[in-house]
């Protein structure tokens, strides 16, 4: 996706979206409760991002120490920061969007299918991951290997 395309959705597109979700809510429940509806999810969405923080970190650290690869747990957390920034921004919209990178198995599954598009290799690059373990073998005097000296006498 170009970049000028990113910054239009970004900054043109996303706050229309909004402007027009405020002023539908706004008609329908009144200025007052929209204001404090939209302050109550920021409030709630800050604890719950605070609360699912602490279990990424758990997660990321039960990856690390059963020697998996934390990539995955890397990128969830990464989702979980999306999340909360989108809480923070006023917004129906940007809420209803944050609130569902808050649903752990959601955010585990869009942390897999990013982690396969953004980093697989290119097509036709031959690209492949091969896992090997290393044995040192050392060759000992029935090997043919270098012998010991005699001891001096």
């Amino acid at each position: 996706m170009p970049l000028l395309l990113i910054l239009l959705l970004l900054f043109i597109v996303v706050p229309a979206v909004e402007i027009a979700t405020f002023i539908h809510v706004g008609g329908r429940i009144g200025a007052l409760p929209t204001i404090l509806l939209t302050l109550f999810t920021a409030a709630l969405g800050v604890w719950l991002v605070r609360l699912q923080g602490f279990l990424a970190l758990a997660d990321f650290q039960r990856a690390m120490a059963e020697g998996r690869e934390p990539f995955t747990a890397m990128l969830a957390g990464g989702l979980l920061l999306l999340a909360g920034i989108l809480l923070l921004i006023p917004g129906f919209v940007t809420d209803a969007i944050g609130f569902a990178l808050l649903i752990p198995p959601l955010r585990r599954w869009l942390a897999r299918w990013l982690g396969k598009v953004l980093f697989r290799p290119p097509p036709g690059s031959g690209a492949r991951i091969i896992e090997a373990e290393v044995i040192e073998i050392r060759p000992g005097p029935d090997d043919g290997g270098p012998h010991e000296p005699p001891p001096h006498r």
